[in-house]
């Protein structure tokens, strides 16, 4: 099974997974770059996954569905265009023989979902999570707190560490120049972020990134960490004791007027 990043506007990514014949979307914004895959790699669409309800992933949706008939899946909790088969947590999304588990990631969006595809014949588990994690950041609190947003991030950072991240977004250098404010001394973050300025200067994507990764570069993944602690508390003037979700929060807004 072939995974596939399919950029889309100014740093979307629609990611295909394909087996040479058929092929499964996730949050397909826009139709034209899926119907350009399929008819080059002369597939034939299986499944569309959707993580949330914004535009910039649900855009597309319509028209490929009306054009293929391929079923839709996405979150209970929102609106996503009809058709759609709706998932909660725990729920699976089958298709190709895959079997993706629904993970409930609130936050972002107030229904927002993930899908994760464990390992299997030799390749690495797949989380396909929208707008919740991006290498080095997460996504801005539309509708959700910062405490479900940690709670999200909890999950996702306790899947298995080989879990190819599949964000939604080309965010990752602006997310690592946030990081290193936060993190200057971290020396991993540091080659991380070298390395992934190399990948963009010859035109190719950060992603996916690596769960493991994520855990000892993202903050946002590590506000509980003694060096991220007494990065915000210094920042925001927190106080010793205050609550991890104020930490949490705290950071976020600190990443919201970071420039």
């Amino acid at each position: 099974m072939t995974l596939v990043p399919l950029p889309a506007f100014a740093d979307n990514y629609i990611w295909m997974l394909q087996d040479g014949s058929n092929a499964i979307v996730v949050d397909p914004g826009d139709a034209q770059p899926v119907f350009d895959a399929l008819t080059r790699d002369k597939l034939q669409l299986a499944a569309i996954l959707v993580t949330h309800h914004h535009p910039d992933h649900t855009g597309g949706v319509a028209a490929l569905h009306a054009a293929t008939g391929a079923p839709v899946f996405g979150p209970a909790r929102e609106r996503i265009p009809e058709p759609f088969k709706p998932l909660v947590d725990g729920d699976s999304a089958e298709a190709l023989g895959l079997r993706f588990t629904v993970i409930d990631v609130p936050g972002h969006t107030a229904g927002h979902i993930a899908y994760f595809l464990p390992a299997r014949d030799g390749q690495a588990p797949l989380l396909f999570c929208g707008d919740t994690l991006f290498s080095g950041g997460c996504g801005r609190l539309f509708e959700g707190t910062p405490a479900q947003m940690l709670a999200s991030l909890d999950k996702l950072s306790a899947l298995p560490g080989d879990t190819r991240v599949c964000c939604a977004h080309e965010y990752t250098l602006a997310n690592l120049r946030f990081a290193q404010a936060v993190e200057p001394a971290n020396a991993e973050l540091t080659q991380y972020n070298a390395r992934c300025e190399s990948l963009r200067a010859r035109g190719q994507p950060t992603l996916p990134s690596q769960l493991s990764t994520e855990r000892r570069i993202n903050p946002f993944l590590r506000s509980r960490e003694a060096t991220v602690l007494q990065a915000v508390r210094d920042h925001a003037g927190l106080s010793a004791d205050a609550a991890e979700a104020d930490v949490f929060a705290a950071l976020r807004q600190w990443k919201n007027d970071f420039r």
